[in-house]
């Protein structure tokens, strides 16, 4: 990739740190409705599984949203170092889109936070919010770990299985918000449920609470880095046809796409 194609291309890194901190802001702001012991839903609302519910609702249905939106459709809203990391394995994403897609990626977690913290104020520090670190569960680090591997493996092979098959590739972001809406509601306790280093550095950098930092850091990636081996021993690599996680647009796409070689003619694949 020569670097009149990274100039090219920076309007995508844009979007990729503009859906993140977007992401954040939301995490931010349901959390500290549903958490804070002076919130109205908190109070009415006893159970911790509820709660956790209504955050992962709220969180799933924000991804669906960031997703099908006109920037996602055109970055592929991955949101996520380890589903970049997940494509360019598959060879889908050239090496310097990668990383300044993973270097936007963090911006915008940091962006996110520090945005809802001048929106939201003392509430998000909290200790019952405590900007939404994620932290391992009373289990401790080592069930964390394992449970931060196994979602995330969940997560990247429902994401390469959807997309890749034509009757299910535009809903594949539907099938990515309802993971993270089951995700927090059931396994936040073990992990905080984070698959996503950006978002766990977001908040941790806006806490400075680096806890357990290493797992969030190598967990995820793992996790969806083995269901891209897996996906690539089974049906090869030449599977994966693109890096997005909604293809069915009319907006660029800036990877090494094969998607618009194997759909109908009226799917357009501005690829470049």
């Amino acid at each position: 990739m020569t670097a009149a194609g990274v100039t090219r291309h920076w309007p995508e890194y844009l979007m990729e740190s503009a859906l993140l901190a977007m992401f954040m802001i939301s995490a931010c702001a349901f959390t500290v409705l549903v958490m804070h012991p002076s919130s109205p839903v908190h109070q009415s609302v006893e159970s911790p599984l509820a709660r956790r519910f209504l955050i992962g609702i709220t969180m799933g249905a924000t991804a669906v949203g960031l997703i099908y939106s006109p920037w996602g459709q055109r970055s592929g809203a991955h949101m996520n170092p380890s589903i970049t990391l997940g494509f360019l394995f598959l060879g889908k994403v050239a090496r310097w889109d990668a990383f300044f897609y993973i270097a936007a990626q963090f911006a915008g977690g940091v962006a996110g936070v520090a945005v809802a913290s001048l929106l939201i104020g003392p509430p998000l520090g909290h200790s019952a919010v405590d900007y939404v670190v994620t932290l391992p569960g009373p289990a401790g680090p080592v069930p964390a770990f394992v449970a931060e591997l196994l979602i995330s493996w969940l997560m990247m092979s429902a994401v390469l299985v959807a997309s890749n098959r034509k009757g299910l590739a535009r809903f594949t972001g539907l099938f990515a918000g309802a993971l993270i809406a089951a995700f927090v509601t059931l396994e936040a306790p073990l992990s905080g449920m984070s698959m996503n280093p950006a978002r766990t550095f977001g908040s941790a950098a806006a806490a400075r609470e680096w806890t357990a930092l290493w797992l969030y850091f190598t967990a995820p990636p793992l996790g969806m880095l083995a269901a891209a081996l897996v996906f690539r021993i089974r049906r090869g690599a030449h599977a994966a046809l693109c890096a997005k996680l909604h293809h069915e647009n009319n907006k660029r796409c800036i990877f090494r796409c094969n998607y618009g070689a194997t759909q109908r003619s009226g799917v357009a694949n501005a690829c470049q």
